[in-house]
């Protein structure tokens, strides 16, 4: 049986490990301006769950709920053909044993409109075994319906 420093250490790592993804992650998505797809991909499960406050509404149906690591590229695809990023900015990130929450901002200009959406954003995301396996996104939708209609 580990004792309670082993334990403790092994947590602290876990969660050093995961907000050094996280970071690493979220300055490269706003450093590519939303090029870096296949670097998300890389960091989720197989069966990731991936939800949005959106819910696939209809200015945005690349937001419906995903199922799996190949559903999650229609979502990003469904982003990129439609939206091109200003910035996502990352303010806070907090980890507590597998659960990780970023909050910030960020800003998209629809294609078709030409109108930007600025929101606050929190991603909550939980993870096992190194990878990904439940993430959910808040934002204002309001805006997001404003910017693509």
């Amino acid at each position: 049986m580990k004792d309670r420093s082993e334990t403790a250490s092994a947590r602290a790592s876990e969660v050093a490990r995961i907000k050094e993804i996280l970071a690493r992650e979220y300055k490269r998505w706003h450093d590519s301006k939303g090029g870096s797809v296949e670097s998300w991909l890389h960091i989720v499960d197989n069966n990731i769950q991936f939800g949005s406050l959106a819910e696939g509404m209809p200015a945005a149906t690349f937001t419906a709920r995903v199922n799996g690591k190949q559903d999650l590229k229609r979502y990003f695809d469904g982003l990129r053909d439609g939206w091109e990023m200003i910035h996502y900015t990352v303010d806070d990130l907090i980890v507590d044993g597998d659960r990780a929450v970023a909050v910030g901002s960020t800003a998209w200009r629809n294609k078709r409109t030409g109108k930007v959406c600025e929101t606050p954003k929190v991603d909550v995301w939980r993870f096992h075994d190194g990878r990904a396996v439940e993430f959910y996104e808040y934002f204002d939708t309001a805006k997001l319906i404003e910017a693509a209609t």
